[in-house]
């Protein structure tokens, strides 16, 4: 596995994290960007952070609506029960029980 893989799935994971510790499941693009710089030293364009929105969008685990320049995601059921270790989205770091 290439590292380029291992930091999208975990990044995809830490996106749904996020996702899930906020209020109203909702954050936007520029915010997990910077949340990914600052946490985890992972220094991606915006652009990149919503490629990964998309995917995870295509896999069913996030909703995303365009505000403005930035994108809003929202975390669904479906991200919620791969977080809980229920299921195992494809392409998305598992969870495990201490970090979800």
């Amino acid at each position: 596995m290439s590292i380029d893989t291992i930091v999208k799935e975990e990044s995809r994971l830490i996106i749904l994290k996020v996702l899930n510790d906020e209020p109203g499941r909702t954050v936007t693009s520029e915010a997990i960007r910077r949340f990914l710089l600052t946490d985890f030293l992972i220094d991606k364009p915006r652009a990149w952070v919503e490629q990964e929105f998309s995917y995870l969008k295509d896999m069913g685990a996030i909703e995303v609506v365009a505000a403005g320049t930035v994108k809003i995601a929202k975390l669904t059921e479906h991200g919620a029960r791969h977080l809980r270790g229920n299921i195992i989205i494809p392409g998305v770091q598992a969870a495990t029980l201490s970090g979800a």
